[in-house]
């Protein structure tokens, strides 16, 4: 039987709308669960953007805006980490396939950085597959040391 360490704490599960409101409302609610769990304020603003990120990829690239597609975004306390699920109803995709956002030909360009930014922000980042072939993102951040 798990014990309480092993055992997750769901603060936050819901599906959003493949909208741009869904981008803003995920990164508030990310927010919130930082500052509850005592980040200070450059971590909490750190986890919301890297959640921003995460939920701007699934409703533009996975999702592309479907009224009939949702994104879910998971936020737990797993041991001594948040961790923070985004997955997508599209078609998935390969990272090894992304240009490169750091490439002299992509510096300009108006995308293509969202990944970069979440491993910036995030102590781990993980990209995978739905059951359903969509994409799903595992985010961890090391939970702050009590005061």
């Amino acid at each position: 039987m798990p014990n309480a360490e092993s055992t997750p704490e769901i603060l936050y599960d819901q599906y959003l709308e493949s909208t741009l409101a869904s981008v803003d409302a995920s990164e508030e609610a990310a927010k919130s669960v930082a500052e509850r769990l005592g980040y200070d304020e450059e971590e909490t603003y750190h986890i919301g953007y890297a959640v921003r990120e995460a939920v701007v990829n699934a409703v533009v690239h996975g999702n592309l805006y479907s009224a009939n597609k949702r994104v879910r975004l998971r936020m737990e306390r797993s041991g001594g980490s948040l961790e923070v699920i985004v997955e997508d109803e599209g078609q998935g995709f390969e990272e090894s396939q992304q240009a490169d956002p750091l490439a002299r030909e992509n510096l300009l360009s108006q995308s293509g950085r969202g990944l970069l930014i979440i491993r910036a922000f995030m102590d781990e980042l993980r990209i995978g597959r739905t059951e359903a072939g969509g994409t799903r993102l595992w985010m961890r951040k090391s939970l702050p040391a009590p005061r």
